[in-house]
């Protein structure tokens, strides 16, 4: 499985979005891989690749395995729910 983070090196809510995150992959033993868009011209169109038209914008998170995707800030159970495939 992979679940991916795409964010904004200053958007105020990819950086809300940290502590949550961090608190996900340590309690349910999972790792996102994170691109930050803003500064990188690879991983903004790494995040294309992703995003055909779903959110248009960070923080984007998508899970491979299940194509869920989430928009924007969120709470926790909603991350949660997200890497789990739900």
């Amino acid at each position: 499985m992979s679940l991916l983070e795409f964010f904004g090196e200053t958007c105020p809510h990819c950086i809300e979005m940290i502590p949550l995150v961090e608190k996900m992959e340590k309690e349910n033993k999972v790792n996102v891989e994170k691109f930050e868009v803003w500064n990188s011209d690879e991983n903004a169109k790494k995040m294309e690749e992703y995003d055909t038209g779903l959110c248009g914008g960070v923080p984007f998170f998508y899970n491979t395995d299940s194509k869920k995707f989430l928009c924007g800030s969120s709470d926790y159970d909603a991350l949660v729910a997200w890497a789990k495939g739900e």
